[in-house]
């Protein structure tokens, strides 16, 4: 197969599943933790590497959540997403749902209207400046319980931002179930917002059943475990509901053992609508260029394989009509030129 990682690089795409603290790159880690001396995080970005290497899903959460711990300001807050998007913008990421947890801000005492006020802010900024479109997926983080789904609904939904689209539910799923979320994400789908629960990364495909049935859900954050049960493939394909899938992060995280057994084969077979993320991506050592290197390979794609994949993130977005019809524009006129050379 040709190299495909010059094609990758400049290719026009979407982001759909990326968390907005699990995309503090080491420098702004680094950065971050420089400014909160207390903290045991590295502020050395070559000992975040080593810091940055987990033993299960479990040790992961631990160590996402220490860096959780080092955003206690509002101007740490406009400070890691004006970052973020710079360093999306770098790899031609044109527009990217930014799944954030707002309760992790307002229970360290981040004011709630200050919180909403940094992340606009930087949004617009990160627009004018980098051309990069940033709407926001409020998600509760799902190991703190109903008291963070109630506050997370509430801001969502009576402070909501203006780059709002979506409402989300992450962290551990093993012993979160998710029907107890009901009543939030009814409050959120009531108010215009789209459901995007994570689903069936670490727990089987009830998991997904669940989040269609009693959280309504659009798209599934994961859904690994999708492909054990055919019945669920099939509906997921006729209703196109999308996943979102993070290859590298499913390993890291050792959802998934290695590479070469990770079901997104067998998703696209099914005819599922396959998305492609990088989740946390400094965290895993991978950014979405990355992650379509290695979809590339699990696929056996070629430049319009690549192109295909990029055109299905925007299909799954929340952009506007206009703004999903100029993004595939911009797809096809890229390859176009780029298998026309």
């Amino acid at each position: 197969m040709p190299d495909l990682h010059p094609f990758i690089a400049g290719l026009p795409k979407a982001e759909l599943h990326v968390h907005h603290v699990g995309s503090a790159s080491p420098r702004i880690v680094a950065e971050l933790a420089a400014r909160h001396p207390d903290s045991k995080v590295p502020t050395d970005p070559e000992a975040l590497a080593d810091y940055f290497t987990f033993t299960d899903f479990a040790h992961f959460i631990e160590v996402y959540l220490s860096v959780v711990d080092l955003v206690r300001t509002p101007e740490d807050v406009r400070l890691l997403t004006f970052e973020v998007a710079r360093d999306m913008a770098r790899q031609n990421i044109r527009y990217a749902e930014l799944t954030i947890t707002p309760y992790s801000s307002t229970r360290r005492g981040i004011d709630g209207k200050a919180f909403m006020d940094a992340i606009e802010d930087a949004r617009k900024a990160a627009e004018a400046e980098h051309g990069v479109i940033l709407r926001w997926c409020f998600d509760i983080p799902g190991e703190a319980g109903l008291e963070a789904a109630a506050e997370t609904a509430r801001l969502a939904v009576e402070l909501r931002p203006e780059g709002l689209v979506s409402f989300g539910l992450g962290g551990p799923e093993i012993g979160v179930p998710r029907p107890q979320f009901k009543p939030y994400f009814d409050q959120a789908r009531a108010a215009g917002l789209h459901s995007v629960p994570h689903a069936g990364e670490t727990t089987g495909p009830q998991t997904i059943w669940d989040a269609i049935n009693e959280l309504g859900a659009e798209r599934i954050g994961h859904g690994t475990s999708a492909t054990q049960d055919p019945e669920l493939l099939a509906y997921l394909a006729e209703h196109r509901i999308a996943l979102e899938v993070c290859p590298t992060s499913n390993i890291a995280t050792r959802a998934v053992a290695d590479l070469d057994q990770h079901p997104v084969k067998e998703m696209v077979r099914a005819g599922v609508l396959v998305t492609i993320n990088s989740d946390d991506p400094p965290m895993f050592g991978s950014d979405l260029n990355n992650e379509y290197a290695v979809a590339a390979r699990l696929l056996e794609l070629d430049e319009r394989g690549l192109a295909r994949l990029a055109k299905n993130a925007v299909e799954a977005s929340f952009l506007d009509e206009a703004g999903k019809a100029a993004l595939v524009a911009e797809i096809d006129t890229y390859t176009e030129a780029w298998l026309a050379h």
